[in-house]
């Protein structure tokens, strides 16, 4: 039977504190087989390690480009320590949540736009230090982190990837897979489900981004919250729905999404191989 890898969920976000355990089980019964969880700062680092210890996933360690305002520099030599200290842990799969993000204002003026860009190339360095790929966050800046890519090398996954059908091209031609998710299931994101439907099948990898990025059939606006109306959470369980939604529109069935998907995913996070033994 196909299954799903959701190559990207914060199962340590604080939505998840009540029930982690049980998200994880309805994931399961949806046959969503590994989730790969990544770290956002240093004070997560040993969260992420430990749900993917209990729950048999992997996770992925970094400082992400939201939180680098708050870190230390100390922290990269924290997170390269930890990378040394776990290089023998099999669930250790990449450098993670790194990258840059031009769509939040403050982000993107001196001197946190500097500051992001310190972080990003200091941590692609380190990702090649330790011989580990690099999940990306890619908003709005994916040219400035090709650049870096060309400069410093790197293979591994762009997430939520919404860039442009060039800028796609060059992360593939780099060796990169795009992560997809619950943004595709919007009828309204022209330009994404197009992306989506026209990229070789084996540049693609499939995401939930849970709690985040809910699919259209989990969001509620804001005046519908404002009725009384719950916002639906995201969760990976949610994965083989929003796998569907992209094989219906790239005209295949969702088990060879799936089959595809996961093969993808294994060689943008190879140390996946041994874990899934497949």
């Amino acid at each position: 039977m196909s299954f799903w890898i959701d190559t990207h969920c914060h199962l340590d976000a604080a939505e998840f504190e009540p029930d982690a355990p049980a998200v994880r089980a309805r994931a399961a019964l949806n046959h969503v087989a590994h989730c790969v969880l990544p770290a956002v700062e240093v004070a997560n680092f040993d969260a992420v390690r430990r749900l993917a210890h209990q729950g048999g996933d992997s996770y992925a360690l970094g400082i992400h480009p939201l939180y680098v305002a708050k870190a230390q520099e100390a922290d990269l030599a924290t997170l390269d320590a930890r990378l040394l200290q776990y290089r023998d842990d099999p669930r250790l799969v990449a450098v993670g949540e790194i990258g840059l993000d031009f769509l939040v204002p403050e982000l993107t003026t001196s001197p946190l736009r500097e500051r992001q860009e310190f972080f990003y190339l200091a941590q692609l360095k380190l990702a090649r230090k330790h011989g580990l790929p690099v999940i990306l966050h890619v908003r709005r800046s994916a040219d400035r982190l090709l650049k870096g890519l060309r400069d410093l090398g790197g293979s591994g996954i762009a997430h939520a990837f919404n860039g442009s059908d060039q800028q796609a091209r060059a992360f593939v031609a780099l060796g990169f897979k795009l992560g997809f998710g619950g943004a595709l299931t919007y009828e309204r994101a022209l330009q994404l489900r197009r992306l989506a439907a026209s990229l070789p099948l084996e540049a693609i990898v499939l995401e939930t981004d849970a709690p985040d990025m809910p699919p259209h059939w989990l969001y509620t606006t804001a005046g519908q919250r404002e009725a009384g109306a719950p916002q639906g959470r995201n969760e990976p369980g949610e994965l083989p729905r929003i796998g569907a939604e992209l094989a219906a529109l790239r005209g295949m069935s969702a088990s060879d999404l799936a089959d595809a998907s996961t093969r993808n995913a294994l060689a943008a996070l190879p140390r996946l191989r041994a874990l899934l033994a497949v």
